[in-house]
Order: structure tokens, then C-alpha cells, then sequence
């Protein structure tokens, strides 16, 4: 599926560039998500998705494919696989960066697999889902560039540590992303109505299989 959204962050487009290509610094805008190891070009890591009461980890890594500063485009190949289940994420994930009235307008068009649980969700909850994600993450990534000098995304640390590559040993914990929750109270709902059908369902097969062994 094929996602579209975009965002405004009041800082320059090339402060804006050089802050969205520090993962260290914009990793905790993003819900779930938890960087271990970054080189420059390739990061590793882990997504933890809770879907009602089941909580699904994915581990994988995002490459950045192309990064044309004069363009400002960028384009991010990620894929991700449950720790614990056969479901899989692949995103391909390209940003284009504008400058507007002094700040930068972000557009990134998402072309979104998975499978697994939170496939149920299907298209539209997904979506939605995005759109408030991508709002948080914006406010999120805003508030730390205002609150930081300009040019503050260039300048080394004072305690020199972590460095890219020295992340896994310190990564930092992230509380997984509950999609229900991120959908919005009216879409939870019909997430939930779904989730309570399909394991009515469930427990309905359940019974006749069962009975079907003692008669046999």
C-alpha cells in the first residue's frame, strides 16, 4: 500500500536536511522504535507494535538508498522480521524537503508491506494510524529543533559518546507503539469489533474440530 503525508518544521531546509539525517537525534520521535547501531548509511534496530493485548517486535535495518542534498530527496529502504512470529515490514520510504516561508515542508510517500497481525488493520485504519503518527512525529522533531541553537546538529557532543556505531551499547528504550491507541477512539472501535469477531470465529472452529475428534 501506498502511503502520503506531509509536515512543516520552522527551521530551514538545510538545517531540516541535516537534522532528519541524524538518527540518534530524531529516533525517539518515533513511537516504538529503538536504534541500536547507525554507520552513517545503514541503521539497525527494533519496532515493537502492540496490537490489543499481544505486543510483536520486529528487528531489522533501514538503508538510506539515496541521500541528493542538492535535491534535498532522500530515499529509505527498510525491512523488518518478528522476533517471535513469521510476520514481515518493508517500507521504501522517500522524503523530499522544501523550503516554505522560512521553514521546510516535508513530503514522504510511503510504500508500506506487511503481514502478520498488524495486517488486520487493513488499508484504511493504516492510514489513519499514519496520519497521527506522522503528526506526532512532527510536533516531536520540531519542539528539538527550536529548542536547539542552529547548526547545533553539526557540532560534536561534549562527552564525545555514543558514535554512530557504538549505539547498541547503549541503545535507548522505546514503549511500543499500540496501534489502537494511535488509531483514534471511532476507528479503535471497529479494530476492536473485528479483532472480537475474528476470535469468535476462532473459538467457534475450535469447538467443532473438538467435537468432531470425540465422535471420531
Amino acid at each position: 500500500m501506498e502511503l502520503h503525508h506531509e509536515f512543516t518544521v520552522p527551521v530551514p531546509v538545510d538545517e531540516a536536511w541535516r537534522a532528519l539525517l541524524d538518527i540518534e537525534r530524531v529516533a525517539p520521535c518515533l513511537p516504538g522504535a529503538t536504534v541500536e547501531e547507525y554507520d552513517g548509511k545503514t541503521v539497525t534496530g527494533t519496532v515493537k507494535v502492540k496490537v490489543g493485548p499481544v505486543t510483536v517486535t520486529y528487528r531489522g535495518t533501514a538503508v538510506f538508498e539515496e541521500q541528493d542534498e542538492s535535491a534535498h530527496r532522500m530515499v529509505l529502504l527498510a525491512s523488518g522480521r518478528e522476533t517471535r512470529g513469521p510476520g514481515t515490514a518493508r517500507a521504501t520510504v522517500t522524503s523530499t524537503l522544501t523550503g516554505r516561508d522560512g521553514g521546510t515542508a516535508v513530503s514522504v510517500r510511503t510504500d508500506l508491506a506487511v503481514t502478520g497481525r498488524p495486517a488486520q488493520f487493513g488499508r484504511g485504519v493504516l492510514a489513519e494510524v499514519g496520519d497521527r503518527l506522522v503528526g506526532q512525529f512532527a510536533a516531536c522533531l520540531s519542539e528539538r529543533l527550536t529548542q536547539a541553537p542552529a547548526g547545533a546538529v553539526e557540532q560534536p557532543t561534549p562527552t564525545a559518546e555514543p558514535r554512530p556505531g557504538d549505539l547498541a551499547e547503549v541503545p535507548e528504550p522505546s514503549e511500543p507503539l499500540d496501534l489502537l491507541r494511535a488509531a483514534g477512539p471511532a476507528v479503535a472501535k471497529r479494530v476492536a469489533a473485528a479483532v472480537g469477531v475474528a476470535a469468535a470465529v476462532a473459538v467457534v472452529v475450535a469447538v467443532v474440530r473438538a467435537r468432531r475428534r470425540r465422535r471420531a
